[in-house]
């Protein structure tokens, strides 16, 4: 059977993929951040998936005001890097597992849990600047992915327990599929940011550090907690972090943490990282 292996969690600032496309990663500015990803890249190269389910949120380029979905699960084939406004980035197309995909769909709706299903769409660096971050610069991704897209731009986004919730039943439905596959699931966006308004620029490391610490050992509290206290502690574009517990649903009760990283600032944004695997 496919058995959910290991989890990562990292943020997905656009600044990070232009910084990677334009050759900037030794820069002074950018050299810290590149470095606190060289143990996941490595891991990775020793313990490749053969598929990962990414969860991610789409920033307006395969959604709009017109369709907004709460949980978009993507089918298709294949999926391209979308033009986000200065080219679509230099990096390999997505290709998807339908198989996998669809049975996840399925059994989520067994389970009461209503996706979306998209057979079409781009996807944006919400997607492609975590792949580059663990993959590097290949000429073709080196396994499928699923791509997972969760609305925490448009209110009300899912709540952290809808999340968690989600992510224990993505686990069965991967558990019950009858092809023989190493799964990892990645939770990305985040940590603590602000946008726009008179917060603008708002970074709270003490509460992204107890996020970090209590999604490992605690994130059952995570769940409960109220959007209300992501925006006051976490900025307005802190909810992102609830996409992380689904990441997590998705794990052991108890994990291994390989890897620890956290790093201010990488453009107005926290960037924070985790790499865990599961104890059996």
């Amino acid at each position: 059977m496919a058995k959910i292996t290991a989890g990562v969690a990292t943020s997905h600032v656009p600044a990070i993929g232009a910084a990677i496309d334009l050759g900037k990663t030794q820069d002074e500015y950018w050299a810290p951040l590149f470095r606190g990803y060289e143990f996941s890249k490595q891991w990775i190269r020793e313990n490749p998936p053969d598929v990962v389910f990414l969860v991610y949120n789409d920033h307006a380029s395969a959604f709009g005001m017109e369709l907004i979905p709460t949980f978009a699960i993507g089918c298709g084939e294949s999926f391209a890097p979308a033009d986000e406004g200065w080219g679509r980035r230099p990096v390999p197309d997505v290709i998807g597992h339908p198989d996998l995909a669809w049975h996840v769909r399925q059994s989520l709706a067994e389970a009461d849990f209503d996706l979306t299903i998209v057979n079409e769409m781009d996807v944006d660096h919400g997607l492609t600047v975590p792949l580059s971050l663990m993959f590097g610069q290949p000429d073709a991704w080196p396994c499928k992915v699923i791509p997972f897209a969760v609305n925490v731009v448009i209110y009300p986004p899912p709540s952290g327990q809808r999340c968690f919730n989600i992510g224990k039943a993505i686990r069965k439905a991967v558990e019950s599929f009858d092809e023989d596959l190493n799964v990892q699931i990645w939770g990305t966006g985040g940590m603590s940011h602000q946008l726009q308004g008179p917060r603008a620029g708002l970074i709270n490391k003490e509460f992204d550090n107890d996020y970090l610490d209590r999604l490992v050992t605690d994130p059952e509290s995570l769940a409960a907690m109220p959007h209300v206290d992501y925006l006051r502690e976490a900025g307005s574009e802190g909810v992102e972090l609830v996409m992380w517990l689904i990441m997590r649903g998705a794990l052991d009760d108890k994990v291994e943490v390989l890897h620890r990283f956290y790093h201010v600032p990488a453009s107005n944004t926290a960037v924070g990282h985790l790499v865990l695997k599961n104890s059996a």
